[in-house]
């Protein structure tokens, strides 16, 4: 399978040709599959005045049903039909024009068995979110590639420090060991720009990862290895905006591939320049009738029955940054390309689930196109949604089955829960009162009724965009216990940020370089490791213990993955919520207590009769240890208490 292991932006097939006055040097996707549920694929075909040639295909199974060509001649993309019939194999794709005949070669693989079925994450997994830049350097010999501008410097907060896949893989065991079950990875796409490039989120190129995290055999072998070990693997992939060093900004398809903004309409906007800066930015954008337009973020605009169209369209059309082109999704080329470049990777890596970055940045209807169409190739498969608002009402608008005000039809099965993560946030950092503390808790699950499917959000503790959890609880352990306890048994799917459980800390303000640190025992000569204990203070192997036992038991858990929810509203600083299996009124029962007092709670039992009826023994989930149920129940101070009850 040379073709698949030798990708790299360049070519990956052979191309036989009979004039040197054209040549072919990309076709995007490299190469396909035959047994999709769709039989269509479009190939961006890219070489020199390519657009001047016809194309031919003359192959079983195989029809050319459309040629379209751009403002730019260099372009050509071929729609294909593969019907059920084709076979796997190599076809001819002719391109003539006047003395110019090319003969390009094309692959067609046969696809894993049940690949179509393939389970996505789920309420019975639990994810690590890694940095791989920040998390393990598994080849420290790995040469520094050609053509890649930025290089190591692992004494700047804000550059690369040369962690890869190859120190993600020499970590699975610890990850697994940790009790989690699926990994997310911030991109590992190709990001070539001369500075910050480490963190993934500005692709300059959409088909291959950046050589210093490996090759894409690696990372495929990456997510063979970790299924292997019962863990998944979830892809970040960004729909909004590219680097302004992808390829594509070199020799653009067409100008309308990227939101671009007439000086005239661009007028009281943000803006410094005639044309965005670096990365041949300033070869595509029209120096004399183009403006710089930076989104406002205001993402309400898009749910908001009183906002106007100018609102909206420079929330979705403003771009991030100068380095980061927005693009134009309501281009139909671009549109498929982005939406096989997402089916390619899920089929290629095995992947068990996207995340999507920036969600509602992207023409929303594009969203429900793409979605339906990944949806439908991946029936079993999840989708996970950032869209940053502490607001249910929005968040929910993009979660399948959602019946929205405005007609809007989402096939995305999961989003990120910013509303809970910010109100447990707010409960053990705030005072408790009838609207503050952990009340705020208790009202942000009550709103699960906006929610079509609630127990299919993700809710986090932390991520790369936020600061530190134990920072942020200002070292307070305990405090660090009940979220983490909160987060395993609530009715969601629970994410923990790499070195959480290491306790890692960060500003309390947003700190980008700090809160990606490197975690400790990723490279070699590293005092303090955290994969073997070395150098771990106290509290670290408490913490680290603490996550350890609490995700290992959820694990086998099926009422926390399966189960129902019942919660009582917060009474002298105790939360109390229950898991129970509905449609198995005898099946074990889980109580969650969490005392956010500085002393310790004796908790009244009968408050909570109607979901401890026939309870005959009680256990600690952590500990194991028989607990007595009486009328009351004692939870230390400032602790969680998880309680396997058994009828």
């Amino acid at each position: 399978m040379n073709v698949i292991r030798n990708l790299g932006g360049a070519l990956a097939l052979c191309t036989s040709l009979m004039s040197q006055a054209q040549t072919i040097s990309r076709i995007e996707p490299a190469f396909w599959w035959v047994g999709m549920r769709s039989p269509e694929l479009q190939l961006m075909v890219h070489g020199d005045r390519i657009g001047d040639l016809q194309a031919q295909v003359m192959a079983p199974g195989i029809t050319l049903k459309k040629t379209t060509r751009t403002a730019n001649p260099n372009y050509l993309f071929l729609d294909l039909q593969i019907d059920p019939q084709a076979k796997a194999g190599e076809f001819e794709i002719l391109f003539s024009g006047g003395k110019t005949h090319l003969k390009q070669r094309y692959q067609l693989l046969q696809r894993e068995p049940g690949s179509a079925d393939r389970q996505g994450f789920g309420p019975k997994d639990a994810i690590y979110l890694v940095v791989p830049d920040r998390f393990a350097q598994g080849q420290a010999d790995r040469a520094q590639p050609a053509g890649l501008l930025e290089r190591n410097d692992r004494r700047s907060p804000g550059g690369r420090h040369g962690g890869d896949i190859a120190g993600l893989r020499q970590h699975l065991d610890y990850i697994a060991g940790l009790g989690f079950t699926q990994i997310w990875p911030t991109p590992l796409t190709e990001n070539n720009a001369e500075k910050y490039s480490y963190h993934g989120y500005a692709a300059s190129d959409f088909y291959k990862i950046d050589a210093r995290f490996g090759t894409n055999e690696e990372f495929r072998e990456l997510s063979r290895e970790a299924r292997s070990k019962g863990i998944g693997m979830i892809q970040d992939i960004v729909l909004n905006h590219i680097g302004a060093s992808h390829w594509w900004m070199r020799d653009m398809p067409a100008p309308d591939w990227l939101n671009q903004w007439p000086a005239d309409e661009a007028q009281g906007r943000p803006q410094a320049s005639s044309a965005p800066s670096g990365g041949g930015v300033t070869n595509l954008v029209n120096p004399g009738g183009y403006k710089y337009v930076e989104t406002q973020h205001a993402r309400m605009t898009l749910q908001d029955r009183y906002a106007s169209e100018s609102d909206r369209k420079r929330f979705t059309d403003g771009w991030f940054t100068r380095n980061m082109p927005d693009l134009n999704q309501r281009n139909p080329q671009l549109a498929t390309y982005l939406t096989q470049m997402t089916i390619w990777w899920i089929e290629y890596a095995s992947l068990s689930g996207i995340r999507t970055d920036t969600y509602s940045y992207s023409d929303r209807e594009f969203l429900a196109r793409w979605s339906e169409r990944v949806m439908q190739e991946y029936p079993k498969l999840n989708i996970v949604g950032e869209e940053w608002s502490p607001h249910p009402a929005v968040v929910s608008y993009w979660q399948r089955g959602k019946r929205n005000h405005d007609g809007y039809v989402s096939s995305t099965p999961s989003m990120m829960d910013f509303p809970l993560h910010g109100a447990l946030l707010a409960a053990l950092g705030e005072a408790d009162g009838h609207d503050s503390g952990l009340t705020k808790l208790y009202e942000a699950l009550a709103h699960d009724f906006v929610y079509p499917a609630p127990e299919q959000l993700v809710l986090f503790e932390g991520n790369h965009d936020t600061p530190r959890l134990y920072s942020l609880l200002k070292e307070d352990l305990g405090a660090w216990k009940l979220a983490l306890a909160y987060l395993a048994t609530t009715r969601r799917i629970p994410q923990v940020f790499y070195g959480t459980e290491l306790l890692m800390q960060s500003p309390r303000e947003r700190d980008d370089g700090a809160v990606r640190s490197d975690f400790p025992g990723g490279w070699a000569g590293d005092a303090v490791n955290g994969f073997t204990g070395q150098g771990l203070k106290d509290k670290q192997r408490e913490a680290q213990d603490f996550l350890r036992k609490l995700f290992t038991w959820r694990k086998s858990s099926r009422v926390v993955h399966d189960g129902e929810l019942m919660h009582y509203s917060p009474e002298h600083g105790v939360y109390a919520l229950f898991r129970y299996l509905k449609s198995e009124p005898n099946a074990p029962r889980v109580m969650l207590l969490l005392n956010k007092g500085s002393k310790e709670a004796k908790v009244d039992l009968r408050r909570f009769a109607e979901m401890l009826p026939g309870a005959k023994s009680a256990v600690d989930a952590m500990t194991g240890q028989a607990i007595t149920l009486g009328d009351t129940i004692t939870v230390p101070a400032r602790s969680p208490l998880i309680v396997e009850l058994r009828r």
